[in-house]
């Protein structure tokens, strides 16, 4: 236990160490002369200590009292320098979000400043890697992951809608005329290999037997952000969620050769801690997620 003397005591102290007399420093607490003078007895008895020499109306500070007066006014000082901050900032919380890279480049980023604008007391941090946070040791509040998932004791994992797995490509890759563009020769083109995706090119071509693809060729990327970069560039066609194009698709730089039809599945999901639930800034967080992940699902480009 913290052996802290009282706070009035203190404050009493301090100010009439600073102004020099008890009735500086009664008009500057809103308090009496007699009140600062029985708060520093008190402080004194405490402390077993004289902190000040009493010479008629006049007061000094002993040797003690010199040193413990600067210790304490810096002390203050500190708390009255944090509480400015604070105030300054005007945050009440900050929420730290953990995702797999690809996942907050192409989905979360361009959609993190609506949730800032309902929840203006909260800052939010973004941390994008493919490894998993340590959410008991209090690294992140969410870990948002990509896959399969064996949570860990007291971890909540949510799933996400199930995504729709799509061909894409950028449109100069089509022929111009819409009608041709029904009969797309899949065997001239170059496939995009995202390597860690959980539905791959072969996948897709078990699902659409009557297409002739070229497996063993095209440039292969371990990050599905990448493998989309690389279709808006033209190098060929990648099979990516329908959910992580949404701003190439609105801004016409990948199209949907098959429409947005494919195979549907869970891709992500959404961990925190049990006992964190019902914290309001994890509450903020969950509801708005998963409302923003049902715009974008009922809506497809």
């Amino acid at each position: 236990m913290r052996k802290i003397p009282p706070l009035k005591a203190v404050q009493a102290f301090e100010a009439a160490s600073r102004l020099g007399s008890f009735t500086g420093a009664a008009d500057e607490l809103h308090l009496t002369a007699s009140a600062i003078s029985h708060q520093i007895r008190l402080l004194e008895e405490r402390l077993g200590i004289s902190l000040f020499h009493r010479v008629h109306r006049r007061i000094e500070l002993t040797d003690a009292g010199r040193r413990y007066a600067e210790a304490v006014s810096q002390a203050l000082g500190l708390i009255e320098a944090s509480t400015r901050s604070i105030e300054r900032t005007n945050r009440s919380d900050i929420l730290t979000i953990h995702s797999v890279p690809s996942f907050a480049t192409q989905w979360l980023m361009p959609r993190i400043s609506r949730f800032s604008a309902l929840n203006p007391d909260i800052d939010v941090r973004l941390n994008a890697s493919t490894e998993t946070a340590d959410l008991a040791s209090g690294a992140a509040d969410f870990d948002i992951r990509y896959g399969h998932v064996l949570p860990d004791s007291g971890v909540t994992v949510e799933p996400f809608p199930e995504e729709t797995m799509v061909v894409t490509c950028s449109p100069t890759l089509l022929p111009r005329r819409r009608a041709a563009r029904k009969s797309i020769d899949m065997s001239k083109l170059t496939l995009i290999h995202s390597e860690v995706n959980i539905y791959s090119w072969r996948d897709w071509l078990a699902d659409n037997p009557d297409q002739v693809l070229d497996l063993e060729r095209g440039p292969r990327f371990d990050r599905t952000f990448m493998a989309i970069n690389a279709a808006v560039d033209g190098m060929g066609v990648a099979l990516e969620s329908a959910l992580q194009l949404e701003r190439e698709l609105e801004n016409k730089r990948l199209v949907l050769p098959f429409g947005n039809t494919g195979a549907r599945m869970v891709c992500h999901r959404l961990l925190y801690l049990n006992s964190k639930d019902r914290i309001p800034k994890i509450k903020a967080f969950r509801d708005w997620l998963f409302d923003e992940l049902d715009k974008s699902l009922s809506n497809p480009r």
